[in-house]
């Protein structure tokens, strides 16, 4: 058989299933089995939440890379490049890795079905195990209790947050979703919580499970002091830790004091300088992502944020509140159309000032006509444009000296805005919102 190049690989995994989302492990635990695929790495996190997951992974990786721990990171979905979702020692998996693991899976999985999801994160695990890590920071695709990363035994679990989202899949209430996530927890290992209050459904599996429990508000918290910040918490024999005086990272202080408990329960070295630089120097592309461009002579800002759902657009409001501009707020907006456009848009428009509404270049995307009736039908100043290039060009034009341009509502307008930044316009990328 010729050799596939990555593309080929992926154009193929897109194909193998006819459905992109097929919830259950037995499949994929089957395939695994037939790839000796066992514990990835002597140290394991997974990390599962509404919100939060991916500067989650990010901060609990560099607090173990800062140790000089040799660290695999598994993220999802990918904004320019798939190789973004499988970082090996801090480095993006090469096409050859990634080509060489696609094919190791392709001839273990025989006749048994499998989702482009569920190829790349067996694909992720194979090279993980030869990869000869101390640790692996696996973020969870959808859920967690049928997720295919959920095949792996972790030594501390994550859930950052609960909210409503992929109701098709995890149902329509918090409860409902709280059931999912808490599938990742194993008994007697570790559980955290970032969510100050997390419903029953979770409560009741750490009970269950016997699982030792970490809850922001009670074990762990932080505070925020001007520039600097706080964290308490609690070592794995439950005595206190402080940690004072800390540099603000960029990326949310919730998910930084949650990703520095999660290295407490992991038992490992502590010291808090090395700790605070290591979560202040973080960083993760389209997350508060701040760049200055120049276009048509001027400079302007523009900040990108995936944050597609209610929970994620009033931690981007309260974020976006706390700092003010000398100048205006736009927005270059899309959306997917089974994400709940009024609670996504609603809290922002008391910071946004204009919004450039765009189709995404996916037949999931809603319509800009939707968009924009819903804007005006909140009293917003909205134009509506064809394309998120259009409506990014047009708020540059419009973007005059202290204005910033705030581009979110999906991975897929972020990713269409980088690459419009990278083809267009030349740019820096300068440290994320302040806290």
């Amino acid at each position: 058989m010729t050799e596939r190049s990555l593309s080929q690989w992926l154009a193929y995994l897109e194909q193998l299933h006819p459905s992109a989302i097929d919830m259950g492990l037995d499949r994929c635990r089957e395939v695994a089995q037939r790839l000796g695929l066992g514990k990835p790495a002597e140290r394991v996190v997974t990390v599962t939440g509404t919100n939060g997951k991916g500067s989650t992974c990010a901060f609990i990786a560099a607090l173990m890379q800062d140790r000089d721990l040799k660290v695999g990171v598994y993220a999802s979905p990918h904004l320019l490049r798939y190789n973004e979702r499988v970082l090996i020692d801090g480095q993006q998996a090469t096409d050859a890795q990634l080509c060489q693991a696609f094919t190791a899976v392709e001839a273990a999985r025989g006749a048994t079905t499998l989702t482009y999801f569920e190829m790349g994160t067996l694909a992720a695990l194979w090279l993980f195990q030869r990869a000869e890590l101390d640790a692996v920071v696996l973020e969870v695709g959808l859920g967690g209790r049928l997720d295919a990363v959920n095949l792996v035994d972790a030594d501390v679990a994550v859930v950052t947050s609960i909210g409503l989202d992929h109701a098709e899949y995890l149902g329509d209430t918090r409860e409902s979703v709280a059931f999912e996530k808490a599938g990742i927890l194993r008994a007697g290992v570790p559980a955290l919580c970032g969510d100050i209050d997390p419903p029953q459904p979770l409560l009741e599996q750490v009970a269950t499970l016997g699982c030792p429990f970490y809850l922001r508000g009670r074990d762990y918290d932080f505070t925020a002091q001007g520039d600097h910040w706080s964290w308490r918490g609690v070592d794995v024999e439950g005595y206190p830790v402080e940690l004072l005086s800390l540099p603000l990272p960029s990326l949310p202080l919730e998910n930084a004091a949650l990703a520095l408990q999660a290295y407490v329960a992991l038992d490992l070295p502590r010291d808090a300088a090395r700790m605070g630089w290591a979560l202040a120097h973080t960083r993760v592309a389209g997350r508060l992502d701040r760049h200055r461009v120049s276009y048509a002579g001027k400079p302007v800002e523009i900040l990108l944020d995936v944050g597609h759902n209610p929970h994620a657009a009033r931690f981007l409001a309260e974020r976006l509140a706390r700092q003010p501009l000398a100048g205006r707020r736009l927005a270059v907006f899309g959306l997917l159309a089974d994400k709940d456009l009024v609670g996504v848009i609603e809290p922002l428009t008391a910071v946004i000032e204009h919004w450039a509404v765009a189709p995404l270049k996916t037949p999931r995307s809603r319509p800009a006509a939707e968009l924009d009736a819903a804007l005006l039908n909140l009293g917003a100043a909205t134009t509506s444009h064809g394309s998120l290039a259009d409506a990014l060009e047009a708020q540059c034009e419009a973007a005059g000296e202290g204005d910033e341009i705030l581009v979110f509502g999906s991975f897929h307008c972020v990713a269409q805005a980088l690459k419009w930044m990278y083809g267009n316009v030349e740019r820096e990328n300068v440290d994320g919102i302040a806290q």
